[in-house]
């Protein structure tokens, strides 16, 4: 409502002719322009009422490509030997950033690097049908066990993991909005989306809520300061009249965010620093140590920290990735209107609301039926043993409503499939936050995994997992890809109903997107 009635003030013809005169040469990170000067780039304000509402974001900086984006490299789990090695040890988050990236990568024309495909991040991304929590719990754990469809040798072993859901209306929150207007976020797929985005933000806040806005380019500047959530036009002015332009100096709005954080600070509330930034850091500390040593002593405050990536050509993954984790928060990629509405009006709560901190899994395989396993994903989230048992590891964290995928496959032995058994056993440890009340000790929850759980038919939930897995071992050229195949691929998610989930839906025209493109 707030976003439609600041947009009609807008003249779009002015808009245009703005944007002709400016030129997409305004989207290099090295544009001169202090950003704090509205006379240096007066279109910020307006334009992200001009994006489009259905479609992804036009990337129109998309002559900068992807050649200034990194991705930390991945070296898939092999299989290991049960008998030399039962066990495994990792680190859990409900981070989705994979495939809003994939799928704008993909839809953009661009091609597909190896090291942005993470296949927990693209599983993770997805609803699925897993047990939820009832009388107070926090987790629940489901399993299922069933043939690899691309794999006659072996089996896929999944976990589900859901979180309670906390509502984001019941919740006091203390929100900083850190949005990066430097130069390079000049273009209607970051800048743009960004306002979008927070406008939606915006209209979902209680009105006894605190918002503080921090902008940072050349320099950082306190847009706004403590105010509350039911003055919605104030923060909505604040928000449209934001600019572009300048050098990225991240590190000092951090810093500033976190005061105001601090300064507004709300005991046993959703303290939150929200960074929106298309992932470049290039004046004041840039190194990525240093980075997380801030925000790592930062996080002892209780003040979270979220990270939202948008854009292409200086998508920094692992840097944000890095932030996120260290602050206690989320990562996400906001792709177009249609994720930020995902993300923060339909799925809000998991995006706020962080109710358990430093979890973990571990997984302890039967080397009597269980020969081998190779662990999907999770590449960049292993832990030793002494990890996994050290209550002080700082590990993953899991938003409200949060729902995690963790898919093994497995090769049996000849005496398996007994009914009975026990192939594994599942043991997740967390530390409750203060969004859930209670002890926040480590708690500890477990889950036999038995061939009872295995079944010749998967379900459509099996399915849907398999066909993630199977076009990220695709898109990878994975060396564990054995049979897959596209078409094979097609046909099975053509027999699945998805028409519940616009989401779902959207992922099997992605596939077939891709597949016109490399065949």
């Amino acid at each position: 409502m707030y976003r439609t009635k600041i947009a009609m003030k807008k003249i779009v013809s002015v808009t245009l002719a703005l944007l002709l005169t400016v030129g997409l040469c305004a989207c290099s990170a090295d544009y001169a322009a202090d950003a704090e000067s509205a006379d240096n780039m007066a279109l910020g304000g307006n334009y992200y009422a001009s994006a489009d509402m259905d479609a992804p974001a036009e990337a129109e900086d998309a002559m900068l490509g992807t050649e200034g984006e990194s991705y930390t490299e991945i070296v898939e789990n092999a299989f290991v030997s049960t008998a030399q090695n039962a066990t495994s040890y990792f680190s859990i988050d409900a981070n989705t950033v994979s495939y809003p990236n994939l799928r704008s990568l993909i839809q953009n024309g661009y091609s597909v690097p190896a090291d942005a495909v993470r296949v927990e991040e693209m599983l993770n991304y997805f609803d699925y049908d897993y047990e939820t929590p009832t009388d107070g719990a926090l987790f629940t754990l489901n399993a299922s066990v069933f043939d690899t469809p691309y794999n006659s040798e072996t089996k896929l072993m999944t976990i589900g993991l859901a979180a309670q859901r906390v509502e984001f209306s019941e919740t006091k929150n203390n929100l900083v909005f850190l949005i990066d207007t430097s130069g390079s976020m000049f273009s209607a797929d970051k800048l743009a989306l960004v306002q979008n985005a927070f406008m939606m933000l915006t209209e979902n806040l209680n009105p006894e809520d605190r918002v503080s806005i921090v902008t940072y380019a050349g320099s950082q500047r306190v847009a706004l300061e403590g105010a509350y959530g039911h003055e919605k036009l104030k923060i909505a002015a604040v928000i449209e009249d934001l600019a572009a332009g300048g050098s990225t100096a991240g590190s000092a709005g951090i810093t500033t965010a976190y005061q105001l954080a601090e300064k507004y600070f709300i005991k046993g509330g959703n303290n939150r620093v929200i960074l929106a930034t298309d992932g470049d850091f290039n004046v004041g500390v840039t190194d990525t140590d240093e980075l997380e040593q801030l925000i790592s002593e930062k996080r002892q405050s209780g003040v979270y920290f979220s990270v939202f990536g948008v854009g292409r050509g200086n998508l920094q993954a692992e840097k944000m990735e890095t932030l996120a984790l260290n602050g206690n928060g989320t990562y996400s990629y906001i792709d177009s209107v249609n994720e930020a509405k995902r993300a923060l009006v339909e799925q809000i709560g998991g995006s706020m609301i962080t109710v358990a901190k430093d979890v973990k899994a571990g997984v302890i395989f039967n080397p009597d039926y269980v020969e081998s396993y190779r662990l999907i994903g999770y590449e960049n989230k292993l832990l030793t043993q002494e990890q996994f048992e050290d209550d002080t590891t700082d590990a993953g964290e899991l938003g409200s409503g949060h729902t995690v995928t963790v898919a093994y496959e497995i090769k049996l032995t000849d005496k398996a499939l007994a009914a009975g058994e026990n192939l594994a056993q599942v043991t997740v440890k967390y530390k409750p936050t203060e969004n859930v009340g209670g002890d926040a000790a480590e708690k500890a929850l477990l889950l036999d995994i038995t061939t009872d759980t295995y079944h010749t038919e998967m379900t459509e939930t099996d399915t849907f997992v398999a066909s993630v897995i199977e076009f990220a071992l695709l898109l990878r050229d994975s060396v564990y890809k054995q049979n897959a195949d596209f078409h094979a691929l097609i046909t099975r998610m053509d027999e699945l109903d998805l028409s519940a989930d616009a989401f779902k839906q959207e992922f099997r025209d992605l596939v077939n997107t891709y597949m016109e493109k490399v065949e």
